[in-house]
């Protein structure tokens, strides 16, 4: 198969051109030219442009419009606006059979019940404006689209990690060994709420799998489908997997834990607000029975437990990969020290 990858450096985009390459697809990547820590299959192409920059991409592409090339798929993973995703369609629908937006499974509407989430679920955000604009970016498909004669299926992966990245609940999404190295050092360890709620972690290599597979599938075109696992975990049981990883006994793991109110981590992180309050402060557990009618055969194969010890031996064979958000760890030890000595003053203590 003939795709190109607007993206392909990224944690998910990368997954996806290892697993292209891997099945002897004719790949081609659309990059900024940076190199970051997931590197490129050498049998693949690069067109370097700024993909964000309608009329950049529009020249960068020019000779293959001229030839008269097409790909079979273009898989765009840094649309992030709907005005990108509009210009898209006029970009690439003469380009290709199928376009293919990477948008986002947080964009789902949050229930004060128990709700296994399916591509019916409501869209609804109105807390964190990366999911609202993912969700114009959809309107914005979906309406051009048609009138464009161009087909498309719009994929919504969640939680996503890999051997570069390490989930956590807030404070590490730019520095990933932030909470290895808070529970190496002994410090605590902060679970939001009473840790019990569910969520849903998925490895890379997974999700570029479902995402493969649905290039694949005619039925997918005109479709949303989110792609995740079925292993939902709580907070505690996340948390506890990534300790066992990072070489921490099961005591040492009780010791360290606190457990705090997302209402204190959004107080003492007001640029979290979103992401917690939108997102993570709420179960995420997915119906993946869409996926599995498009894909026949595929399913999650990677435990969490696995995926996260591969992570830190990742880290660890990769030392400039371990750095450590200063700011984060300050505001961590700040509300485990507040919340320690609460538990204590209700001890009477």
């Amino acid at each position: 198969m003939r795709i190109l990858v607007v993206g392909g450096t990224g944690l998910i985009s990368s997954a996806f051109a290892a697993t292209c390459a891997a099945r002897g697809d004719d790949l081609t990547l659309i990059t900024r030219g940076r190199t970051g820590r997931q590197t490129s299959p050498a049998e693949a192409k690069s067109i370097h442009v700024d993909a964000t920059d309608a009329d950049a991409l529009r020249s960068a592409l020019r000779g293959a419009r001229l030839r008269g090339e097409r790909w079979d798929a273009v898989v765009q993973f840094v649309a992030f606006t709907p005005d990108h995703v509009s210009d898209d369609v006029d970009t690439f629908a003469p380009l290709t059979d199928r376009y293919v937006l990477i948008a986002t499974a947080a964009a789902y509407a949050t229930f004060d019940h128990f709700h296994a989430l399916t591509e019916d679920t409501p869209l609804s955000n109105p807390l964190w404006d990366y999911a609202q604009q993912k969700i114009a970016c959809e309107e914005a498909l979906t309406t051009r689209a048609p009138a464009a004669g161009l087909d498309y299926t719009i994929v919504r992966p969640a939680h996503t990690y890999g051997d570069s990245k390490i989930p956590a609940y807030t404070g590490n999404s730019r520095h990933p060994w932030t909470i290895v190295d808070r529970m190496r050092r002994g410090a605590d360890i902060l679970i939001p709420g009473d840790g019990t709620a569910l969520w849903t972690v998925t490895h890379a290599s997974d999700v570029a799998e479902g995402i493969r597979g649905l290039l694949e599938s005619p039925e997918a075109t005109g479709r949303a489908v989110h792609v995740t696992s079925d292993e939902a975990l709580t907070w505690t049981g996340l948390y506890s997997a990534i300790a066992r990883a990072a070489g921490l006994t099961a005591e040492q793991f009780t010791a360290q834990s606190v457990y705090v109110p997302s209402d204190a981590l959004v107080a003492a992180a007001p640029s979290q607000q979103g992401s917690i309050r939108g997102d993570k402060m709420h179960c995420a557990v997915f119906d993946t029975s869409l996926l599995k009618e498009l894909v026949p055969g595929w399913s999650a194969t990677v435990p969490f437990s696995q995926g996260v010890a591969q992570a830190v031996t990742a880290f660890e064979n990769h030392p400039d990969w371990c750095t450590v958000d200063d700011e984060a760890n300050a505001m961590f030890d700040r509300l485990g020290a507040i919340y320690r000595r609460a538990v204590r003053d209700a001890q009477g203590g």
